[in-house]
């Protein structure tokens, strides 16, 4: 059977993390649970066939990525979701597209809900 690959995709979902990110002093000294997901759009034909991890997306490699940049305090959840994607972009220059998205679990504003998150969405323009 032929077949041609029209997109391909590594992502990684919901890797949590105990950060101080948050605008409040309370937020930044105790800290929170966070997570994150990422969706990167990669041409991945060659490691369907090889079968060699040289022709991907590392995910143990975006994995540090995530981890060093959720150290870092952030008042905001889009700051520290932009660090995440630009970072993983710098490192990743074949990545066309990429998908961040960070959430706060429990975040301190008196409602009952799951999270509050923020969704990026990068296009690597040296691919289009």
């Amino acid at each position: 059977m032929n077949y041609k690959l029209s997109s391909g995709y590594v992502c990684l979902s919901n890797i949590r993390f105990h950060a101080r990110h948050g605008v409040l002093p309370q937020e930044r000294a105790t800290g929170g649970e966070f997570t994150v997901s990422i969706r990167a759009k990669y041409p991945l034909a060659k490691a369907v066939e090889s079968d060699d991890v040289n022709d991907t997306l590392n995910y143990a490699e975006i994995f540090e990525i995530i981890n060093k940049e959720m150290q870092t305090p952030s008042c905001l959840l889009e700051h520290a979701a932009g660090r995440i994607g630009k970072s993983i972009m710098n490192a990743f220059p074949l990545i066309e597209t990429l998908d961040v998205t960070l959430s706060k679990t429990n975040p301190p504003m008196g409602a009952d809900l799951d999270c509050a998150a923020v969704e990026l969405h990068l296009i690597n323009d040296k691919t289009f």
